[in-house]
């Protein structure tokens, strides 16, 4: 073999073992979203939908230029901190706490220099997640939704449609007392205020669901409030279920419970608040900084109502009421 014909050799050959080399380069430096959710990808469906579309109008498509690590708690809030570590270890780009104020609470307590975007109903400010709307000032920014300010608003909705009706129900997750204290407070002054009563129960396991439905009917509560949790999400359609079954009035924030046969739902639009949260992951793969990125406020609230149940229950809705409504299920 001539010298020159050598060289050459050595050099395709020394191309063709680089190549691997430089994909597995370009691979590992393509950006990584960790993802922060209770319960299940099942139950986060549609979530996930509407947030893969936030980075995608930033031209990330997850599998092709930005990966996403989903870490799910499978409703075990305590598994968070370790989850949250390991997404720390694994040096992602970003942390979305997708499971609400208990996600970011561990998410914040694990990384000072990771971009966090939270997704929560509580003030931002009061639970010390940013300084302040306009300027987060630190590693954590996002949104917030109206579901912990509007419970009064549902309370008000059902008296609308039951105005002879003095005993409500309102349900919380006592392992979530960031939502559930302030929320029943809200709630128990709009009751005091309408002269009403309000029974005040709890659950934190899908086990606890159906005495809670029997509770209510024990208590002879004219109908039933469902609060906001991390918990209850992506339970809409169970708890509407239960509702039917034991011929409960019920009202609760997203529109899956409706559909499904609930009531009511009256509360933020769960795809508007999660594409804005998408949006947000996004803009900070693109670099920029989230002690300046604002908070976001979900501002779309929707009221759905399903007709078909409230004939089922025997209720006639109010002209007024239906004149209201974004939706009405026939």
């Amino acid at each position: 073999m001539r010298r020159r014909e050598f060289v050459i050799g050595i050099g395709l050959t020394g191309a063709a073992l680089a190549r691997p080399l430089i994909a597995r380069a370009q691979q590992a430096a393509m950006p990584v979203i960790g993802f922060l959710g209770t319960s299940s990808p099942e139950l986060y469906a549609i979530r996930l939908g509407v947030f893969r579309d936030g980075p995608k109008e930033a031209g990330y498509v997850e599998g092709q230029n930005v990966a996403i690590e989903y870490r799910w708690t499978r409703d075990d809030v305590g598994r968070l901190p370790a989850l949250t570590a390991d997404l720390v270890q694994r040096r992602v780009n970003v942390i979305v706490a997708g499971s609400g104020t208990p996600g970011a609470v561990a998410a914040k307590a694990a990384t000072t220099t990771i971009p966090i975007v939270f997704a929560v109903a509580v003030d931002p400010i009061k639970v010390g997640f940013v300084e302040s709307l306009n300027r987060p000032g630190g590693n954590l920014t996002g949104v917030t939704n109206l579901n912990l300010e509007i419970g009064p608003k549902r309370l008000e909705v059902l008296h609308a449609l039951l105005p002879t009706a003095t005993d409500f129900a309102v349900l919380v997750d006592p392992t979530g007392p960031a939502l559930a204290e302030p929320f029943v407070r809200e709630v128990q002054a709009a009751a005091h205020s309408l002269g009403l009563r309000l029974h005040v129960l709890n659950a934190s396991t899908e086990r606890d669901f159906d005495s809670v439905f029997a509770r209510v009917l024990q208590l002879k509560a004219a109908a039933h409030i469902i609060g906001p949790s991390t918990f209850f999400v992506g339970r809409g359609e169970q708890l509407a279920t239960l509702a039917i079954r034991y011929k409960v009035s019920a009202i609760y924030q997203y529109r899956p419970f409706a559909a499904a046969g609930g009531l009511m739902s009256y509360g933020s639009d769960e795809t508007e608040y999660f594409h804005l949260v998408g949006i947000y992951t996004g803009r900070i793969l693109k670099g920029e900084k989230p002690a300046l990125l604002p908070v976001e406020q979900s501002t779309k609230i929707e009221l759905i109502i399903n007709l078909k149940t409230a004939k089922a229950l025997g209720i006639d809705v109010p002209l007024s009421l239906l004149g209201r409504a974004d939706e009405v299920i026939e």
